[in-house]
Formats: C-alpha cells, structure tokens, sequence
C-alpha cells in the first residue's frame, strides 16, 4: 500500500471515530438572535445524517415527538425550557430557548393576502423601522437552507419591500435583520397548497380579544356561490360568504381549520359548470402576545401607557415612549415623532397616532389608534370671518375717501356762488347810484 492510500485510509479512520463519538446537537432554526412572542421556529437535533426515531425531552420530560426536527409555531413563555434530543443512545446537550414577551424593533408584514399561497405564487413583504433602512438586510429559511434577499428602499416613503416566493418549499420563514447587530424584525411565515381551494388564514399570530378573519379563496378569482368552514373536521357554517370571522378571539378558537368552496368561473364563461373543492387544513393558534400601549385622550393631549410592560423597561426612571404619525391616505408611511414624553399635543397635522414603549431589548405592542383630522368646519368660519373683516375695511376705507372728495367738491362750489353774489351786489350798486 502506497503512502497516498495510507493517508486517505487514515483520514477515513479518523472521520468515522469523530462520527461515533459525536453527541448530538440542538440547533435553532432560524438562528436569531433573541426569540420573540410569536416567532415560528425550528429546533433541529442535529447529526451527521438523519436518524430516527429521534427521542425530545422538555425539561427533562420525553415527548411524543419522534421527527429529528421541532416546529414551535406562533411560541410564547410558555414554550421557555430545556430542550434536548437522543440518538442512538446519545442525549445532546439541553438547549435552553427563552422567549421574550415583547415586539421585535422592526415591523414585516404581506402589502396583501394572508399566509398560504398557492404553488409558484408570491407577494410583497413591506418593512418599515424607526430608523435608516440602508442598514437592513432580508432573509429567508426555506426548509433548513437560509438566503439573502433583496430590498427595494423606498426612502420618501420609509419603507422596504422583499417579495417572498416559496420555490419548492412547502413553507418559509422571511425576517430582516440591521446588519452588525442583534436588531431585527418579527418573522413572517408563508405556506404553500397544491389546491384550488384555500384557506387562509392571517400571516402574523392571532391575538387573544383580537378579531381573526379566515377566508375562504379560490384560485382564479371564480364567484363563490357558498362555502362551509370547519374547524378540527367538524362544520361550523355554511354562507354565502367567503369569510369566517371570529370576535374576541381566545385559546379555546385553537385548532385545524378548513373550508368547502362551491364556484363558478363566470367570467370567463356565462353558463360555467359549478364547481366544489376543498382546502388544506390550516392551524390556527391564538396567543396573548407583548403587552400593548394604550393612548387615552384628553382634548387635544394624548398620553401613552403600558400597565403590563415589564420592569425591565424602567418606566419610572426614564421615558422610552415611542410615538408615530401615519398619513390618512397611506398605512405604510409611518414616520416617528422625535418626542420622548408621556404625553403629545396634536393640532396642526392630520393623520393616525399611535404609541409604544421601549424596553430595551425590544417594545411593547403598538397602542390602539388615535385619529385626528383638522376641523375644516372651524377653519371655515376663521376664513370667513377674514374675508368679512376685510370687505368691511375696504368699504369703510372707500366711504371715508367718498367723504373727503365731496366735502372738497362743496367748498370748491360755495366760493363760486359767494363771488358770483359779490358782484351781482356791486352791480345793483351802480345801478342805484345810476
């Protein structure tokens, strides 16, 4: 044997005792950085190769879960614990997952649609940030594989746009991330179907007292005469519209829900056949989210609060709240007021205000939705009152000069009838005299 098949021979050697004595590994897909309320993610016990079954412990506790990957969708503190993975006889290392019960620092969310979408299709994603987006870079899982996207900057507008596509995946997570730090967005996960009929439910969490609508698509835009929803296999209503909404919505709303679509392609053909389909079952999971701002209102004074934000947030030393302005006529044109107080006045500028608070490692919910639009009303009355004001001044202006002229005129004419009298007087004189 020559010295170059002892050397590979060795290396072999050495690769499978590593691959032996390698204990497995839990790994976080997507690998960010700080979980958040939410988030979906992927724990992956990770090995030389796929092995099964692969045995999880929580906390100490096995699971029932034998796949050697872990889909936590839409997590919360609840899911906070020690999670491990065994195979062949070997438990990893725990890895300790912490979510935190706060927002993300910047905010990703569909222009349009909902969270499924059908083979080959896709949409835009608008990101929008307190801060310069030139900073921000955009990325998706697809499976277990990561790419960089592109962002379109609108720098007028203050927004980002990425289009999400699912390729061949069945489902992928979209996020962006400020390069060179830990600052990110929250995560927006797509998925894909196979049928005409859809589903679909909205692409970020449900959250609880929230309203969550599902709608029930067809693919080609056909008028849907009827649908059926149900929910874990079991109907919940039949109507003529395509969306089933849930009000208040809680935990108990938790499940698989589905819908049976009855259409006809009308505009493509007067007399088209009618036609019935079924969805894809979607799960929906409803969580109480970050703690949520509120602003009260007290004439034109608007003040933010937050009774459920952490200590951490240190509300009584300091005042990180955030307030915002968004045009009337565009929701993505949000722009941040550079005011750090408790408390705004708002009088001068239409539009939507809204507040958060800061606590460090991310925010509060956006506070509820305060409209303020200028009363064109009272502005109305001030403009008339103007115009009034100005007549009458030009009319008095113009009657005192009228004056001024026709006393002039008059006295310019009395002097003429007096010499006029004069001289009759001396002529009746020398005719006397005559």
């Amino acid at each position: 044997m020559d010295m170059r098949s002892l050397l590979i021979l060795s290396v072999l050697l050495a690769l499978i005792k590593e691959y032996e004595g390698q204990t497995p590994r839990v790994t976080l897909l997507p690998k960010f950085p700080q979980v958040f309320v939410g988030d979906d993610v992927t724990l992956v016990c990770n090995h030389k190769k796929e092995i099964k079954p692969t045995k999880w412990f929580i906390n100490g506790g096995q699971q029932t879960h034998e796949n050697y990957s872990m889909l936590l969708t839409a997590v919360t503190p609840k899911n906070n614990g020690e999670y491990q993975c065994e195979q062949d006889g070997s438990k990893s290392d725990p890895y300790t997952l912490t979510v935190l019960e706060l927002e993300p620092h910047a905010q990703l969310s569909p222009s349009i649609g909902g969270a499924v979408m059908t083979n080959g299709d896709g949409r835009n994603l608008v990101l929008q940030t307190d801060d310069d987006l030139k900073d921000w870079a955009c990325f998706v899982l697809r499976g277990e594989s990561g790419f960089a996207l592109g962002v379109d900057v609108d720098e007028k507008a203050k927004r980002g746009v990425i289009f999400a596509e699912l390729k061949e995946a069945e489902r992928a997570t979209f996020w962006c991330k400020k390069k060179k730090t830990e600052l990110r967005s929250n995560a927006v996960t797509l998925k894909k179907t196979e049928l005409m009929v859809m589903l679909v439910p909205p692409a970020v969490p449900a959250l609880q007292g929230e309203t969550v609508a599902l709608r029930c698509v067809v693919w080609g835009g056909p008028k849907l005469e009827s649908a059926v929803f149900y929910k874990d296999q079991t109907k919940l209503k039949s109507s003529p519209e395509d969306t089933y909404t849930i009000t208040n919505a809680t935990p108990d709303d938790n499940g698989k829900y589905s819908c049976r679509a009855t259409y006809r392609f009308s505009h493509i053909s007067a007399e088209a056949a009618r036609r019935e389909g079924d969805s894809d079952a979607q799960e929906l999971k409803v969580i109480d989210g970050s703690p949520v701002a509120v602003i009260s209102e007290s004439g034109k004074t608007l003040t933010c609060s937050c009774l459920r934000c952490h200590p951490e947030c240190n509300l009584e030393t300091h005042t990180p709240y955030l307030w915002y302005h968004t045009p009337l006529n565009d929701p993505y044109e949000r722009s941040k007021i550079f005011e750090n107080n408790s408390s705004i006045t708002v009088d001068k500028e239409d539009g939507l205000y809204s507040c958060r608070v800061d606590c460090g490692k991310g925010f509060s919910r956006l506070s509820n939705i305060y409209r303020y639009k200028v009363e064109f009303g009272g502005l109305l009355y001030i403009l008339i009152g103007l115009a009034v004001l100005i007549i009458l001044t030009v009319l008095i202006v113009w009657i005192l000069k009228r004056r001024i002229c026709g006393g002039t005129n008059v006295q310019a004419s009395g002097r003429g009838k007096d010499i006029d009298t004069h001289d009759m007087s001396v002529r009746f004189e020398q005719k006397e005299d005559l």
